[in-house]
């Protein structure tokens, strides 16, 4: 009986590399990492779902072993086209952002958009969803308080405009699962790694580079982008269904992270904490430049007020689920380091963990 167990594993676990895989914002810091660790682990039918205007720098070198899937999740015409005989969905893409101005498009892109694909799976008996969320998504209680999965959302002037995105996006996964759909999510905190150095956590180490002055009082999750990927392919992998898991290795003071990768740079470290006084007052000037710039930075009056709040975050549940270990923070930010500065020394705005 037990060879017969045996024989059955490995032919199932045979079949699931051969599973056709979609992965959503698959040109991005995580979709790109989760793909190259699907090839990585000898899946042949990965498919990244990109748009046209996408760039496809972070998984270049691995475009002959992938397909390529043009689409866009406001697209419903394109996503029934896309999705007809994919096997599992690995939804990673969303919009980041904590600028007043974007409200509207994360509601579009972060909700509006996994609607959208969430009822096309359902359409064509998606075997598997596995949706990349956020810590965010859980809320922000009061400064200190530890938060697990089973917290409860509450509306509060703390969160984020992205905060509500993520959350809103989370109900869709949950109607989605009540329909008759296999569904989990992992919900990562601030994740860490080579990607792009103009926007999201890689910004943190472009600035840092060029002088950071402020360092902020506040506390938070972090974990590795490679750990996140591992995660998710663990969790794609298993039979769970119907469950969340906050993938976060280490509560960090915010400026024992800025110092760490001032000293990964070889930069001074900032000395100057930003108090209340100094977040009101940079605060204005800073959603100013915004609006006059229209730039990309996701540096605004939310993301300060955020990065000086005491937040922690239980990850129980995804050691013990998945006897994971996470890669410790320090290990991380020296490698990111490396990668960044190697980067720079060839002129690149972005890096590759491989």
């Amino acid at each position: 009986m037990n060879f017969v167990i045996l024989f059955e594993s490995l032919v199932n676990k045979m079949i699931a590399k051969e599973s056709k895989i979609l992965v959503t914002g698959a040109t991005g810091l995580v979709g790109s990492n989760i793909i190259r660790l699907l090839v990585r682990n000898g899946y042949n039918n990965v498919y990244a779902l990109i748009r046209k205007s996408s760039r496809t720098e972070l998984i270049k070198d691995i475009l002959d072993v992938i397909e390529i899937a043009e689409g866009d999740l406001s697209d419903i015409v394109s996503l029934d086209s896309l999705l007809e005989n994919i096997d599992i969905v690995i939804h990673s893409a969303a919009m980041v952002s904590f600028r007043k101005k974007d409200r509207k498009s994360l509601l579009h892109v972060n909700v509006e958009g996994t609607a959208n694909l969430l009822n096309i799976c359902l359409e064509k008996n998606i075997k598997r969803f596995i949706h990349i969320s956020s810590i965010a998504a859980l809320g922000r209680k009061e400064s200190g308080k530890m938060i697990d999965e089973n917290c409860q959302w509450e509306a509060s002037d703390i969160n984020s405009d992205y905060a509500i995105s993520k959350y809103l996006a989370e109900m869709e996964v949950w109607r989605a699962f009540a329909e008759g759909m296999p569904v989990a999510i992992i919900n990562p905190s601030n994740i860490l790694g080579a990607g792009f150095w103009n926007n999201g956590t890689g910004e943190i180490f472009h600035r840092i580079n060029h002088g950071l002055s402020f360092y902020p009082t506040g506390t938070n999750g972090f974990v590795d982008v490679r750990d996140v990927a591992s995660m998710t392919v663990k969790l794609m992998e298993s039979d769970i269904t119907g469950e969340r898991f906050i993938c976060s290795a280490e509560n960090v003071k915010h400026k024992d992270i800025i110092t760490k990768i001032a000293k990964g740079l070889g930069k001074n470290p900032p000395t100057v904490k930003l108090t209340k006084g100094i977040i009101r007052i940079s605060s204005f000037f800073i959603d100013f430049y915004n609006i006059l710039t229209s730039g990309k930075s996701n540096l605004s009056s939310q993301s300060l007020k955020n990065a000086s709040f005491d937040s922690y975050y239980d990850n129980s549940k995804s050691t013990g689920s998945f006897e994971f270990q996470y890669t410790p923070i320090e290990k991380t930010i020296i490698d990111t380091c490396s990668s960044y500065i190697e980067s720079a020394g060839k002129g690149l705005d972005y890096g590759v963990f491989k």
